[in-house]
């Protein structure tokens, strides 16, 4: 992998470590597998691009934008939440439901299947003119500084009262509910959270490629999923802040695991195959942590 190579590689993983903190928040800490993802991812992205390009005054900057793909994620976790806690409709079926009503949504807020970004203001404009350094090397340090940034303020949130009840309400729901915790009331707030970030994360991601698609949530779930699977392989962990930065590293892990696969000699993989490589890899940890239990298991029986 050459030099440019891992910086972009890098910029991604920085941008879908956003998504993966919020995968996080709902498979890890609620213990509510969300789906609803790839409808916000995309839905940030297109309610970015589109008042980007709207040309209306404080909605047309490109940080205010991004700002709103947040809001919009965050409706649509907490929708999804509302269809659970409220209606009684399985967690799954739930998001199920909000990403396929905002795949037909996003087409209407774009009117049509996308929205170029050219000529255009994006939060990275202004690495354009950075003489110090390359911009493709200020976007990437730019973007790591702002996932440093929203892990700790996710770990400060995590750590206040709604934080720990959330938290609370995922581990024991029942126990939760019996120290006098709203348990549902901690789902509405931790999927529109969770979704909020992975509003701002394909808001980002938009403006890096320079349009916003439709499609472009296709996989989101298992992208998210990947990373936080991988972390917490890679580093398992008992505190919040560990696990948080868990969540990171198995992102950028996970991209680079997927730039090298695509991008080395005789593999015969091309870019199409991308979704099918990560299937692949996400199996490959399952099944290791599978033989690594059984084998911990059995040595610890053998010893007893």
């Amino acid at each position: 992998m050459s030099y440019y190579e891992f910086m972009g590689t890098l910029e991604l993983a920085f941008i879908f470590a956003i998504l993966a903190l919020g995968a996080f928040i709902t498979f890890k800490i609620l213990d509510f597998p969300d789906l609803t993802v790839e409808g916000s991812f995309p839905f940030g992205a297109s309610v970015a691009a589109v008042l980007i390009t709207s040309g209306l005054p404080v909605l047309s900057n490109p940080w205010v934008a991004t700002f709103c793909a947040g809001i919009a994620g965050f409706g649509a976790g907490y929708l999804t939440a509302t269809l659970n806690v409220k209606f009684k409709i399985l967690h799954i079926l739930s998001g199920i439901l909000v990403a396929t009503a905002l795949y037909s949504i996003n087409i209407r807020v774009m009117d049509g299947p996308n929205e170029p970004l050219l000529n255009v203001d994006t939060v990275y404009t202004w690495f354009d003119t950075v003489e110090v350094m390359a911009s493709f090397e200020a976007k990437t340090l730019f973007l790591g500084a702002l996932i440093i940034v929203i892990k700790l303020l996710l770990d400060a949130f995590l750590s206040t009262g709604i934080g720990l009840s959330m938290r609370a309400a995922g581990a024991n729901p029942e126990m939760a509910r019996a120290n006098g915790i709203n348990v549902d009331k901690m789902k509405l707030y931790g999927l529109g959270i969770a979704n909020a970030l992975a509003g701002v994360s394909g808001a980002l991601f938009a403006q890096t490629i320079g349009a916003s698609d439709a499609q472009s949530g296709i996989g989101m779930i298992i992208i998210g999923l990947a990373s936080v699977i991988i972390g917490m392989s890679l580093m398992p962990s008992r505190l919040m802040w560990q696990a948080t930065f868990a969540v990171i590293l198995g992102t950028v892990a996970y991209r680079s695991a997927i730039a090298v696969a695509l991008n080395a000699d005789g593999t015969g993989l091309n870019a199409s195959d991308l979704q099918m490589v990560t299937a692949g890899l996400v199996i490959l940890v399952l099944v290791a942590q599978y033989y690594s239990r059984n084998y911990f298991a059995a040595k610890k029986g053998r010893k007893s």
